[in-house]
């Protein structure tokens, strides 16, 4: 896991409370402010995510090349 991922999920978590404290308050702008902070932290996720699966990939190309004869 990276830092994309991690800073993505404490947005997406941090958005979600927003938007939900701005329901229960009626604060429309809270709420706005909310679901931008989520899916900021979405997409920030997914791009941690999509390293995650270069660097994986790139880890067993290196050790196929080691392997061979």
């Amino acid at each position: 896991m990276n830092s994309n991922r991690v800073n993505g999920t404490v947005d997406d978590v941090v958005g979600s409370i927003k938007r939900k404290a701005g329901k229960l308050t009626g604060d429309t702008p809270l709420q706005v402010k909310g679901i931008a902070q989520q899916v900021k932290g979405k997409a920030e996720n997914t791009l941690g995510k999509a390293q995650d699966i270069v660097r994986g990939s790139n880890r067993e190309t290196r050790v196929q090349q080691d392997t061979r004869p």
